[in-house]
């Protein structure tokens, strides 16, 4: 059952943007048809880096926003089970076994790690950050996921989890399923500033859910070539952010073409080329938008989809939880004081023998 199961999911930490899109929700979309497909809204790995009361409180709201743009951006609620991962403790448990199995060392090489810090504006990494990757190995196991879509940023992680897997197979017997990554074919979107990330926090993000006029608003705003100063100038596209989009986003290959060639040649201005670009990024964000309104105007439909799923997680994960104890003989070992405490209580409630003797 786990080779025909996939595990995916983001932090509910605001709206999905282009990012997530070309980094696995694309993705998610392709593989959601062919796998059974769990998504996490995995408010625990927020805690990480966002543990404020303020920031718990956005949880129930950002759910729901996230699950409406995955929602949009293709998936079927009918394909998909969505869960709180905050609601199904028994992660926590595999999350405690599992960290017996993964050095410190080998957590501090994990890349990603330092540079969520970092953008979370932490001078010093917590212990549950450090941790992120075995959580994240609990996520997956918890539901027997056999296929994990990742990108850049994710492959390291789920790199652990294999080893977690592996390693608990070798301890305590195949009971665990040995995830397969599948790669985005755009593992890494830059930000409207150009910086190599594109990221909420870091506000250079163009949400699925922008409205059309958001939108071109950020693309004007787009850096491009820093040494072009004026439209008759040569422009360099190779590292520019506007044509690095156009090259995901518009489907028009011979209008990129042709915008590169005339930048080149400084024949266009950078005003033309992101206006063009305004329009690609509207055209293929529309069905998103049709979507997403749909099912927003389905009362009360977000909110039992995450209610349904959870419990069904929740069963889900108290199976594996079961037989991870049962394997490494957890289970047995307080069978056995049961046992034990159970024939010393009969002992002790047996009437005493009354011994009779004669005179």
């Amino acid at each position: 059952m786990s080779a025909a199961r996939m595990l995916t999911g983001d932090r509910p930490t605001g709206r999905l943007h282009l990012g997530h899109y070309v980094g696995s929700i694309a993705n998610r979309v392709r593989l959601h048809q062919r796998y059974e497909s769990f998504f996490i809204i995995a408010d625990l790995h927020m805690l990480t880096t966002r543990n404020t009361r303020e920031d718990i409180s956005r949880v129930a709201g950002n759910a729901r926003e996230m699950v409406l743009d995955i929602l949009a951006a293709g998936v079927e609620p009918d394909r998909a089970t969505f869960y709180l991962q905050s609601a199904v403790p028994e992660v926590g448990d595999l999350n405690t076994l599992f960290q017996n199995l993964v050095t410190v060392p080998r957590l501090e090489r994990v890349p990603s790690l330092k540079e969520m810090a970092r953008d979370a504006g932490k001078e010093e990494m917590p212990y549950g950050l450090l941790g992120y990757p075995v959580l994240q190995a609990a996520d997956i196991l918890c539901v027997r996921a056999g296929v994990v879509p990742v990108g850049r940023d994710n492959a390291p992680h789920v790199e652990v989890t294999r080893e977690v897997a592996r390693r608990f197979n070798h301890l305590y017997g195949e009971v665990l399923p040995v995830p397969e990554m599948i790669h985005a074919e755009t593992p890494v979107l830059v930000g409207t500033d150009g910086r190599a990330k594109m990221s909420k926090s870091l506000g250079n993000a163009i949400a699925l859910s922008d409205e059309p006029a958001v939108v071109r608003r950020k693309v004007l705003g787009m850096y491009t070539d820093p040494k072009r100063v004026r439209a008759d100038v040569p422009g360099t596209v190779e590292g520019n952010p506007v044509f690095a989009y156009h090259d995901v986003f518009n489907p028009d290959r011979a209008e990129v073409d042709e915008l590169k060639e005339r930048y080149r040649a400084g024949r266009v201005g950078d005003v033309e080329v992101k206006e063009r670009l305004t329009v690609a990024l509207n055209r293929f964000l529309d069905p998103m938008r049709e979507r997403r309104a749909r099912f927003a105007a389905e009362r009360g439909l977000v909110d039992q989809l995450i209610a349904d799923g959870t419990e069904r997680t929740r069963q889900e994960v108290r199976q594996t939880l079961a037989e991870v104890r049962r394997a490494m003989g957890l289970t047995a070992a307080y069978q056995q004081i049961r046992r034990r405490a159970e024939r010393s209580r009969r002992k002790a409630d047996a009437p005493a023998t009354v011994g009779t003797g004669g005179a």
